[in-house]
């Protein structure tokens, strides 16, 4: 018997990560199971799903711009009537026993039309705080899989399973073999300190300033940094590279990134939050602001408040960040404690939980 699902996210590698995860996962778990994922058109899950063995198809669906000036807002409800109908179609078509929603702009769509066509749905949830589609879907779940505590508020306690956010399966690589290695193949001096900087699959303008505009303190300080600086940014901070500073536009092996980095610098988005609990190092979170409900900041201040990271407004980088970075290098005893209770709230069996529980709707 074949078992068809279909697996919905996007937009951002928050999203499509650990969808990518979940699939990888079932297909291990279940014999003769076909996955078909669906996204939004022009988005980078439309490159990534592929690269990693899987179908996608894609819908015509966006967000909704907070520019109020933006044309593209007129276009929404058309997007989301056809995107309605696509999936439909798609849904009909593909015929599938189950369907997941790890989040994005295509989930939003695929999750309402599986539910009324009374097709058992999934919902990964991976911020503190849930944005409004996954609460507005929440009630047409079987399951809502999470990462936080206290997630009660938002969803009925009842469907809730305390899962952890899955993380890709190269991240369990990470080691001080990688380091060395890694070190080595780019040009790095194994006996010196490694800042790593990452803004998210898309890249950060602000912290691409910051590494820009403080050369001189890594020079002084002998560290070395290596700058995720984003596809869209490369041009600006190519000319950056030298002897102890390396950009680059996308960090395909990041699992050597982070066995080659001893403080890491980062975006927090919950993802990439459970995949440095893995790798246990101290994280300096800057939070993006331009994300929904600021849940970048609510998951950045969780793990502050329990002494397990430290972070950063972007509004405040040029005159915090380079301190913190000296704090934590100077203290030993801090650098320890950092890691320690970072390394805590890893859930590395996450997408296991998931799928041993999404394996009791399969008949």
């Amino acid at each position: 018997m074949n078992y068809k699902i279909i697996i919905s996210g996007g937009g951002t590698g928050g999203h499509i990560y650990p969808a990518i995860s979940i699939a990888d996962q079932l297909t291990k778990k279940i014999t003769n199971c076909k996955i078909l994922f669906i996204g939004a058109k022009n988005k980078m899950e439309m490159k990534k799903v592929p690269e990693n063995g899987y179908k996608i198809i894609g819908l015509w669906i966006s967000g909704f711009q907070r520019s109020y000036k933006s044309l593209s807002n007129l276009l929404l409800p058309f997007k989301i009537i056809l995107s309605l109908f696509h999936s439909l179609v798609i849904i009909l078509k593909h015929n599938p026993k189950i369907v997941i929603g790890t989040g994005g702009y295509a989930s939003g769509p695929v999750m309402y039309v599986a539910s009324i066509l009374r097709i058992p749905v999934f919902i990964q949830e991976q911020n503190s705080y849930p944005g409004l589609t996954n609460r507005i879907l929440s009630k047409y779940a079987k399951k809502i899989f999470v990462a936080y505590d206290g997630m009660d508020k938002y969803f009925t306690s009842s469907k809730i399973v305390f899962s952890g956010n899955p993380i890709r399966k190269s991240i369990k690589n990470v080691s001080l073999k990688n380091k060395n290695d890694y070190l080595k193949q780019i040009g790095f001096n194994s006996n010196l300190k490694t800042v790593l900087f990452i803004g998210g699959s898309l890249g950060a303008g602000r912290i691409n300033d910051f590494v820009s505009k403080n050369l001189n303190y890594f020079k002084k300080n002998n560290l070395q940094v290596i700058l995720q600086c984003g596809v869209r940014y490369q041009s600006k901070y190519e000319s950056l590279n030298n002897s102890n500073i390396k950009v680059l536009p996308f960090i395909k092996d990041m699992d050597k990134a982070f066995s080659a980095a001893d403080i890491i610098v980062s975006r927090s988005g919950a993802s990439i939050i459970s995949e440095l609990c893995f790798v246990g190092k101290p994280v300096i979170f800057i939070p993006s602001p331009n994300v929904a409900e600021n849940h970048q900041y609510k998951n950045a201040k969780k793990l502050y408040d329990l002494g397990a990271a430290e972070y950063v407004e972007e509004d405040e980088i040029e005159y915090k960040l380079t301190s913190i970075i000296n704090k934590i290098l100077v203290s030993d005893i801090y650098y320890s404690s950092l890691s320690d209770k970072i390394s805590a709230f890893s859930k590395p069996n996450a997408s296991k939980l998931i799928v041993n529980e999404i394996k009791k709707y399969l008949k």
